[in-house]
């Protein structure tokens, strides 16, 4: 059964191209041209099929993309989980940050080689499927600490921490290697199982993140620390 992808993107050719291309690898891809059908399209899928992906262009004809990051990770019930592939012909990175914090997983610059895009769309959904891992236990606990791999969801104290797709694969890269620190190019290639061009201050924008959801105090870590000069550990020992 082909994965099932959503393409948020106002330039028609560019989206029929995608498409084309990324059916011939199996992923059938419907296009919305603007992000209200988008929205309605990921609550209520035509097919019946929930988008597995969304690749969200930034600059929409009616809502900001970045806008729209916001609005999907505040949907009701799986459809906020889904994992958010932007697409940016603005060259600042500050756009990629900004991105990252409303909740994207990742992004690519216009224009793109359409093989790199499939490499990444790859590499997120080969995460969604849990392989390649270290530990095999379903339910990870440390502490109030609880990451469950089969449902993709991490609590504290019993409350559901919010967490993007890509977020859940970061903390859960560290917690797989705790007491061991790891650079930033050791987590990207932990949880993208290849290595691409990465822009290395987006690992540090989704560690504030994780650490807002999981932490007493993100500013006084206890889980999730920066080893100066090198990149991060996850504590064994805490609560």
């Amino acid at each position: 059964m082909s994965s099932q992808l959503l393409m948020i993107e106002d330039d028609a050719r560019l989206a029929h191209m995608v498409s084309t291309y990324l059916a011939q690898s199996g992923l059938q891809v419907t296009h919305c041209a603007d992000g209200k059908s988008g929205l309605a399209h990921l609550q209520n899928p035509e097919s019946g099929i929930p988008a597995e992906l969304v690749i969200l262009d930034l600059m929409l004809p009616d809502i900001d993309g970045l806008e729209m990051c916001r609005r999907i990770r505040s949907l009701p019930g799986s459809a906020a989980q889904v994992p958010v592939l932007m697409l940016t012909a603005k060259g600042d990175p500050m756009d990629r940050i900004v991105g990252l914090e409303m909740g994207a997983d990742d992004y690519l610059p216009k224009p793109f080689e359409p093989r790199e895009l499939l490499a990444r769309i790859r590499a997120i959904l080969r995460r969604r499927t849990n392989g390649g891992r270290i530990s095999s236990a379903q339910v990870l606990r440390f502490g109030t600490l609880e990451i469950d791999r089969d449902a993709h969801t991490v609590t504290v104290a019993g409350q559901l921490a919010e967490l993007t797709a890509y977020q859940f694969d970061l903390l859960l890269a560290l917690v797989e290697r705790a007491g061991r620190v790891l650079t930033r190019d050791q987590i990207m290639e932990a949880v993208r199982g290849r290595e691409l061009e990465a822009f290395d201050r987006s690992i540090d924008v989704h560690m504030g993140r994780i650490r807002a959801a999981i932490e007493t105090d993100a500013k006084n870590p206890r889980r999730i620390l920066t080893v100066r000069g090198v990149g991060y550990m996850f504590a064994k020992q805490q609560d």
